[in-house]
């Protein structure tokens, strides 16, 4: 990922591209007209992301790998699914049940990957379910199977609601991320939610809260360039009302500064409650980007986690380029160990990401993979230094452990356990 691009910097739209920008952004201006003129930005978030269709998530949008727009771990190689299917077996063991539902699968590489290794640790009979709303990735996934493992895609069942029941292990990799999240801003006498409304056109933002200016370290919004061509039209722009009572309760204990903005994950939340009224006997792995909570809400980070990503270039502007780039924010994970707890699981484990490869014998691994050509070693140390490195994603992203009906340790966590920290 490239360094913070100012909007001048990230590359220009293709006509179609433009084309489906203005029928993303026609659909959440019906949406703000609908409301009476402004929606919370979680919804805003859900309508860019994921409206049927038209989303990031939900149409042909989202692209993975060297020549999209972001790189997931199982889309550097098979090193980082290797050691997650370790920790799998071992919970196939402690629990007896040899089932897998990934939530979110992206791609379908880390699929096709951990099925692969599966069967190369002799458990080729895995039940593997994935939980896919999105047609358009779901297709893709299949695709990705059928090219990777084709004998072993038979395997793979897709779920587009939540089963009735889980047991076994439930993988939800960059998933949190990017379920839309509420923002907020802090004021000295109260807590503001920030909405999405219809600005002026090309989106100059000036008119983004009702004093007449846009909160303080936000971005402006939509601006010509992100026009189809030859057809000016309205663009976005920030809005504040007094925060619902739950933002509020959650806010203000914090004691944040005046002018503070960030995020609660509240549909994260909600999200780790369905699926602990759901797992009857397993461990859910959530691998992610994100820290516990005295580092989410640090003084420093005043702006919040909020991160838009086109073609390998990150920026802060969530109001541009509508269901052509991806939205995060990062997640607080004491929220969803709290969140576990509230559901009735237990908290297992919680480490850096590099931390849990390597107590799921990444070095092991490594040393036994074919690397005796140089190119091919070459490719072995990139990904293992993308992975674990702390310039990288080797601390930055976490892993957490919740579960039901397993007490036995857990290997990823065995050189490193931070639960003490949430």
């Amino acid at each position: 990922m490239q360094p913070l691009s100012p909007e001048s910097d990230l590359p220009a739209l293709a006509p179609a591209e433009q084309a489906h920008c203005e029928r993303v952004a026609a659909e959440i201006r019906r949406r703000i007209e609908a409301a009476g003129g402004a929606i919370d930005f979680s919804a805003f978030m859900d309508a860019a992301l994921y409206t049927p269709g038209l989303g990031y998530y939900a149409s042909d949008g989202a692209t993975f790998g060297e020549a999209g727009d972001f790189v997931t771990a199982p889309e550097l190689g098979p090193v980082f699914a290797r050691c997650l299917a370790r920790q799998c077996k071992e919970l196939f063991e402690q629990t007896g049940v040899q089932e897998i539902l990934e939530a979110g699968a992206g791609s379908g590489a880390l699929a096709a990957e951990l099925l692969a290794e599966f069967e190369h640790l002799g458990a080729p009979h895995v039940r593997y379910r994935i939980l896919e709303l999105s047609g358009a990735l779901r297709a893709r996934q299949q695709k990705t199977l059928a090219a990777r493992v084709p004998h072993l895609a038979a395997h793979v069942e897709w779920l587009d609601r939540w089963p009735g029941s889980i047991r076994g292990v439930v993988i939800a990799n960059e998933l949190l991320d990017a379920l839309p999240v509420e923002r907020f801003r802090v004021t000295g006498s109260s807590i503001l939610q920030l909405q999405v409304g219809i600005g002026s056109d090309f989106g100059d933002g000036n008119d983004a809260s009702a004093a007449g200016r846009r909160p303080p370290g936000m971005a402006a919004g939509r601006t010509k360039q992100d026009q189809p061509s030859g057809r000016p039209g309205r663009g976005f722009a920030w809005r504040e009302r007094p925060a619902d009572a739950i933002v509020s309760e959650r806010v203000t204990p914090l004691g944040l500064p005046e002018g503070y903005i960030s995020e609660l994950g509240l549909q994260a939340e909600a999200w780790v409650g369905s699926l602990g009224a759901r797992l009857e006997h397993g461990v859910a792995l959530f691998i992610d980007y994100g820290f516990p909570r005295a580092e989410f809400y640090h003084p420093q980070r005043a702006t919040g986690t909020l991160m838009c990503h086109f073609r390998h270039r990150a920026h802060t502007d969530p109001l541009i380029r509508v269901g052509l780039q991806d939205i995060t924010a990062h997640v607080d994970f004491s929220a969803i160990g709290d969140a576990s707890r509230a559901a009735g699981l237990h908290v297992l484990g919680y480490t850096s990401q590099a931390m849990f490869l390597l107590g799921c014998g990444l070095d092991e691994i490594v040393a036994a993979s074919d690397a005796s050509d140089a190119a091919t070693h070459l490719r072995l140390t990139n990904e293992v230094n993308r992975l674990t490195s702390p310039a990288e994603m080797g601390e930055l992203f976490k892993v957490l452990a919740v579960g039901r009906g397993v007490d036995g340790p857990l290997r990823g966590f065995s050189l490193n356990d931070r639960r003490s920290r949430l």
